[in-house]
């Protein structure tokens, strides 16, 4: 899907990492959402609440799931899952634009 309708869009973006990485939230009719978001080149360490499914729009990455040992390289048009109240690592080699979608 490359594009939402009927949808909120959260104006304030959520900044992270001195600003290396942000997102802004997208809220649709039945309460469900969503994050878009820009991931400047560089390695990070997020932890999740919710399962989630990470969506690579452009850009290419390494990353490195809670428990796992290898890490996985994500290009553009793939995605990986994040089981909840995980993490996972990411080796951002190029800007990474990327969905994240709340798997509740």
């Amino acid at each position: 899907m490359s594009e939402f309708k009927e949808v909120t869009v959260t104006k304030a973006a959520s900044v992270y990492f001195d600003g290396k990485v942000t997102s802004r939230k997208v809220t649709f009719n039945d309460g469900s959402f969503k994050t878009l978001g820009i991931m400047m080149p560089g390695e990070y360490k997020f932890g999740t609440n919710e399962e989630e499914l990470m969506e690579i729009t452009a850009g290419e990455c390494d990353i490195l799931l809670a428990g796992a040992t290898e890490w996985q390289n994500i290009s553009g048009g793939q995605s990986f899952g994040v089981p909840a109240n995980s993490s996972f690592e990411v080796r951002a080699k190029t800007l990474i634009d990327y969905c994240c979608t709340y798997i509740s």
